[in-house]
């Protein structure tokens, strides 16, 4: 290894980044974090610290450096499972014990993090010190501040020993992620302002499903990074984190055109078709048939070649199947052609961090055109509070505008006829709103297909009477002749029969 002088060529004004290891953390914070500083990663136990740590010494070993893991709190017996259980091996990362189980149980030894003492902490210290100047290593890993803490006794002396260790590590030219499990009472503001960085994991317990995890940068010195929360993941290969969306950052121009849904008739109540870049809302009663207009869509684009995802959070795909089946949709050939993709979601488990990479991904990895969620009730068991899904889909919708996607939502709303109650009001948001409705006529039950708004271009204003049957969607002459169609009950003024014949084909 070069002596550690020689390493630091870089002029101070532009200093590199490297890379922490996880590609969700370094888009985080613009590409990396500026070598030779130190770094306090804290969180309860549990939260993935340790994870994260072993991924940023890969990331050194993968640019042939020297690494360090300076251990006061696991064995190397232990982080050898933990890095097994992800398919990792420790080969090549130096692991420091500096207090080894049996000298800890040897009366005659006086080192030993149990009984803390100023003596101690001292000879703790220098040990650190001799093994990082024989071993040189660019990254170091310090496991964990909270053995360091009992050590010190008092907040003076921990300060002064952090402070020591810092002025060693960084004029030997060293990277450096300092571990706190945050044991003590407070927080310990110190550590802030000492770190040139500090970020946070956090393990959110809900009172239903699995827990939570999360990642907050809190500090930067002299960087820009995206702040917030932003949710994260804990599968072998380690921590899989989902930068929080800012659709700002995602703007271009896009060619705007029309989305036809294969009917000739839906397209001219939408004005010519839906636009690319644009968002419509399917809003009604469960069962109207909101899922099976919304594969209207996803249908006819199979038949232009182009791509579809459908995430279902109501319905199973074996369901999707025989409903389509049953509507003479082909929505089976469109699977086996990998144009239509359906992915069921459950929102118990699914942190929306992690279902709008699902959707990001489909539309810059897979090219997705349209994007069909079915539906938002399922989507908002999924946040912890319905302000956040307001905020998270406008920066979604943003963001999927921006690239030219349309984007279908699908929302029920309470009741089946008469006054209708939507859980949560989204339609400012979307760009069409097609609203479909029960109503009655005649001792049967029927179905109203309206548009209520289209922000890019006119619209019929008429309400038509749709039918679902074993041809797929077929649309009715206006009902010129009713009034009161939304509340379930129509008043009929008329001398003849406007609606569709019943043997046009029976509901599917």
């Amino acid at each position: 290894m070069a002596d550690p002088q020689q390493r630091a060529t870089t002029p101070e004004d532009d200093p590199p980044r490297i890379s922490t290891g996880s590609a969700g953390l370094d888009d985080i914070l613009g590409g990396g974090v500026d070598a030779d500083r130190l770094y306090l990663v804290e969180g309860r136990p549990g939260a993935g610290k340790t994870t994260l740590a072993l991924q940023f010494l890969f990331a050194g070993l993968a640019r042939h450096e020297t690494v360090l893991y300076i251990s006061l709190s696991e064995t190397e017996r232990e982080l050898r499972l933990v890095a097994k259980r992800h398919g990792w091996s420790l080969d090549g990362i130096a692991v420091f014990e500096l207090v080894p189980p049996e000298a800890s149980l040897d009366p005659n030894r006086e080192l030993t993090v149990f009984h803390p003492a100023e003596m101690e902490l001292s000879e703790t210290t220098q040990m650190v010190f001799d093994r990082v100047a024989a071993l040189n290593p660019s990254r170091i890993v310090f496991d964990s501040l909270s053995e360091l803490r009992l050590l010190a006794q008092n907040s003076l002396r921990y300060r002064r020993q952090i402070l020591a260790l810092k002025h060693f590590f960084t004029g030997r030219c060293c990277t450096v992620l300092m571990l706190d499990d945050m044991s003590s009472k407070a927080d310990d503001l110190q550590l802030h302002s000492i770190a040139h960085g500090v970020v946070l994991l956090e393990q959110v317990a809900l009172d239903y499903g699995g827990e939570r995890r999360r990642l907050r940068v809190v500090k930067m010195r002299g960087m820009p990074f995206r702040g917030g929360f932003h949710d994260f993941t804990i599968r072998r290969g380690g921590l899989e984190i989902y930068p929080r969306l800012v659709a700002a950052e995602h703007r271009q121009e896009v060619a705007t055109a029309k989305v036809s849904s294969g009917r000739a008739e839906l397209d001219a109540m939408v004005g010519g078709g839906l636009e690319r870049g644009s968002s419509a809302l399917l809003l009604g009663a469960a069962g109207v048939g909101k899922s099976s207009v919304a594969l209207t869509y996803a249908i006819a684009a199979a038949e232009r070649g182009e791509k579809t995802v459908f995430y279902a959070f109501d319905e199973g795909r074996a369901t999707i199947l025989s409903r389509c089946a049953a509507l003479g949709l082909p929505l089976q050939d469109a699977l086996d052609a990998g144009l239509i993709h359906i992915q069921q979601i459950d929102p118990a488990e699914l942190s929306p961090g992690e279902f709008v990479h699902l959707v990001r991904q489909a539309v810059t990895r897979d090219g997705a055109r349209i994007v069909i969620i079915d539906s938002l009730n399922g989507y908002l068991s999924a946040m912890p509070d319905e302000r956040f899904l307001i905020l998270q889909m406008h920066e979604l919708l943003s963001y999927l505008n921006q690239l030219g996607v349309l984007t279908i939502l699908v929302l029920a709303q309470h009741g089946l006829v008469g006054p209708m109650q939507t859980p949560i009001d989204i339609s400012y948001l979307s760009d069409a709103v097609l609203m479909l409705r029960y109503f009655e006529f005649e001792g049967s039950v029927r179905r109203a297909l309206s548009v209520v708004k289209k922000r890019s271009g006119a619209h019929e204003r008429w309400i038509r009477e749709f039918r679902l049957s074993g041809r797929g969607l077929a649309i009715g002459p206006p009902l010129q002749q009713f009034s009161g169609i939304f509340t379930g009950t129509p008043v009929y003024t008329g001398t003849r029969t406007p609606l569709l014949a019943d043997d046009d084909s029976a509901d599917g």
